[in-house]
């Protein structure tokens, strides 16, 4: 098959031909048809991961067909449209059994523990906990940016954020996650300010329902204050959906007195751990919380509310990418971040 490819982290991945995967006892192979290009993917180029062992090929969020079916599986079919959450669960363990896949002691990733979706082929282990049937009415693409991005979002904001209508919830980062954050919060009934330094994502924030952006270049004083002063007061719960010192300090800092703030975005220790302000904690008596995916059991609801047009990933779709151009743009995503999301079709 053909794959994106990286041999030394920090480089340029190339496209090569690689052997065709085998479908393991227990789960299938799936040909790719669309798959997300993700921050966490850069991370794992960036030697930011040490799960990661080379040669690799990236990719963690993506939607096909069944193509060839693992011994011991039953009640999937070749052809048959899935897509799967980016932490294979066992099923099995404490975190299993209570229905936290997403937190499995023994999780598996595709494009991180094993070769991932930038590729015509990927493998989906343990497919009666983590392989996810797709309605028809969700396009490929759409399903591609549910196994991480929006799934991700989701949860953190229905489940581990508790938002509320009527709260406000600020987002800082607004690239895909964040981004997915804005609809879900919106879609809840929540009012959101959304914080970025890219004038081009912000519009995306405005037109998903953001009441309120702010382009933190042009800030002249920290970040928070100008939340907390839009907000009145500040957010009942504050994402840090990019992953920095600066977002992470500022997502805290942002919160009203008993606030939540979420931390989505990746804070690799190699990248050095951010100064959490805990007299801040401590004083304004907040929660600080960590979200990590969506178990595959919870996609259901998801699914139905983008089936039924309540969430509309689509609208954030903004590049569409072969896997000749996957590579370059995912070494550039650092310094270049697509507009708004990026999807890859290994096919072309």
């Amino acid at each position: 098959m053909r794959a994106v490819v990286f041999d030394t982290f920090g480089g340029v991945p190339e496209v090569r031909e690689v052997p065709d995967p085998q479908a393991p006892a227990g789960g299938v192979v799936v040909a790719v048809e669309a798959t997300g290009l993700c921050r966490s993917d850069w991370h794992a180029l960036a030697g930011h991961d040490d799960d990661v062992r080379l040669p690799h090929v990236p990719g963690h969020e993506f939607a096909g067909r069944v193509h060839a079916i693992g011994e011991g599986v039953t009640g999937v079919e070749v052809g048959q449209r899935v897509t799967a959450p980016f932490v294979y669960a066992c099923g099995v363990c404490e975190p299993c059994r209570q229905g936290d896949g997403q937190v499995c002691l023994d999780q598996r990733q595709p494009g991180f523990t094993r070769w991932g979706s930038f590729a015509q082929y990927v493998v989906i282990e343990r497919a009666a906990v983590n392989l996810v049937p797709l309605p028809e009415e969700v396009p490929m693409e759409v399903a591609a940016v549910l196994g991480c991005r929006f799934g991700t979002a989701f949860r953190a904001v229905t489940q581990v954020g508790r938002v509320r209508a009527g709260e406000w919830v600020a987002v800082h980062g607004c690239g895909g996650v964040g981004l997915s954050a804005v609809a879900v919060a919106v879609a809840a009934g929540a009012r959101v300010v959304a914080v970025d330094v890219s004038p081009g994502a912000l519009e995306l924030a405005l037109s998903l329902g953001a009441e309120k952006v702010v382009d933190a270049r042009e800030v002249s004083t920290d970040v928070h204050h100008l939340v907390r002063d839009l907000t009145g007061g500040g957010a009942h719960v504050s994402l840090d959906a990019l992953g920095s010192h600066a977002t992470c300090v500022s997502s805290i800092q942002s919160l009203r007195t008993r606030g939540r703030h979420v931390q989505v975005g990746l804070l690799p220790p190699s990248l050095g751990l951010p100064q959490v302000p805990m007299h801040t904690v401590i004083a304004r008596e907040l929660e600080v919380l960590g979200s990590h995916g969506m178990a595959a059991h919870a996609y259901p609801q998801l699914l139905a509310m983008v089936g039924g047009g309540r969430l509309n990933p689509s609208s954030m779709i903004t590049t569409h990418l072969t896997l000749d151009q996957a590579g370059g743009a995912l070494a550039a995503m650092a310094e270049h971040p697509p507009r708004g999301v990026a999807v890859i079709d290994p096919r072309l």
